[in-house]
């Protein structure tokens, strides 16, 4: 087994659940059937804004500024409090999902989901997620130094929720009125345990569990009772410097025609370099349980390395996780190409 954060070589049972979801799920949207009366929703070309990188690199580097956003910390709640804000700022309806968790070390925490409810009253609706916590420990393999302190996060947390309260501020001064955006950003996703010592698949899956906490309540206890989105987008590490973007495997088995789609466009759009044509490896993130608890499609977008027994960038975990990483051509590419996501599944063209 290999010991980074989740990038488990997912086991036969895991694995075999969600195949058997995905056949389930609303990956594959229902055909028009004629027989029974039934017409496609009419096409709209509904102009897609330019994604402001700089503005998303902001915000990056302002999460970044408060400190590690770990638990019990002055640094989270006062990172808490500013998404907050923000996503009050540009139009959401927020609610903030407080709930307990224990940590594998044993120590309970209180944490915060907080959803931001674009257009709370349409029932067409999508997940766009991130997690905006950031790792208790600098505990890679490739860390040199403070490996009891915490890190920065700035690629892994703060990235995602830069690019999605952009997208956000971009629905303010854009708006779409048939359908609704749920912005979530998760809680707790990334204090979960580094185990090399998995002999059997029950313990695979219970050190599975150790991270992702937030999506994990969330999936059990949704927001909304019966909340049943079209599918959802999960941006984990999306700033780094030469990122790669390949399908990630739990993705593929979820929601192969989504990835496929998204890939399609992004390299139509001249993100080939990002988003590669390649297979990558299984990643247990919020997606996974997003799908197996909640039962809702969603596919993951993050960077993987394609160095040889190297699952993710040189910074992951590592105290180089911070603001020199972050590159804001990359935040502009997953950026644009999960805001003409958002516009196209709106104008029913995706």
């Amino acid at each position: 087994m290999t010991n980074f954060k989740r990038f488990f070589q997912v086991s036969g049972l895991a694995l075999a659940t969600i195949f058997f979801f995905s056949q389930c799920s609303t990956d594959e949207k229902p055909t028009n059937d004629k027989s029974k009366g039934a017409t496609a929703p009419e096409k709209q070309n509904l102009t897609i804004p330019k994604f402001n990188m700089d503005s998303a690199f902001h915000f990056v580097e302002k999460q970044v500024s408060f400190g590690p956003r770990i638990p019990s910390s002055e640094a989270h709640q006062q990172c808490k409090e500013w998404l907050v804000e923000k996503l009050t700022n540009y139009g959401t309806t927020v609610i903030e999902q407080d709930f307990e968790a224990t940590l594998y070390t044993g120590k309970k925490h209180q944490f915060t989901n907080i959803i931001g409810q674009y257009n709370p009253a349409a029932a067409k609706r999508i997940v766009l997620a991130a997690h905006w916590d950031s790792r208790l420990w600098a505990d890679s393999k490739l860390s040199k130094d403070k490996k009891d302190q915490a890190i920065d996060g700035a690629d892994d947390g703060a990235s995602g929720v830069g690019v999605l309260l952009e997208i956000a501020r971009q629905l303010q001064a854009n708006p779409i009125e048939n359908m609704g955006v749920d912005f979530i950003l998760f809680d707790a996703e990334d204090n979960g345990e580094h185990n090399e010592e998995i002999k059997s698949q029950a313990e695979e899956l219970e050190s599975m569990k150790t991270w992702c906490l937030g999506s994990q309540y969330w999936a059990a206890n949704p927001h909304k009772k019966g909340y049943r989105p079209q599918y959802g987008i999960l941006l984990d590490m999306v700033g780094a410097k030469n990122a790669r973007f390949p399908k990630e495997e739990i993705s593929m088995q979820i929601a192969p025609s989504l990835v496929n789609k998204i890939w399609k466009m992004a390299q139509s759009m001249g993100y080939t370099n990002y988003f590669v044509n390649e297979k990558g490896g299984p990643v247990t993130d919020d997606h996974y349980f997003v799908a197996t608890i909640g039962k809702i499609p969603m596919i993951d977008i993050i960077h993987l390395s394609d160095k040889e027994n190297q699952s993710f960038g040189d910074h992951w975990h590592t105290h180089n996780d911070n603001m020199e990483v972050i590159d804001p051509r990359t935040l502009r590419a997953v950026g644009q190409v999960v805001t003409a996501v958002v516009y196209k599944e709106a104008g029913n063209a995706l």
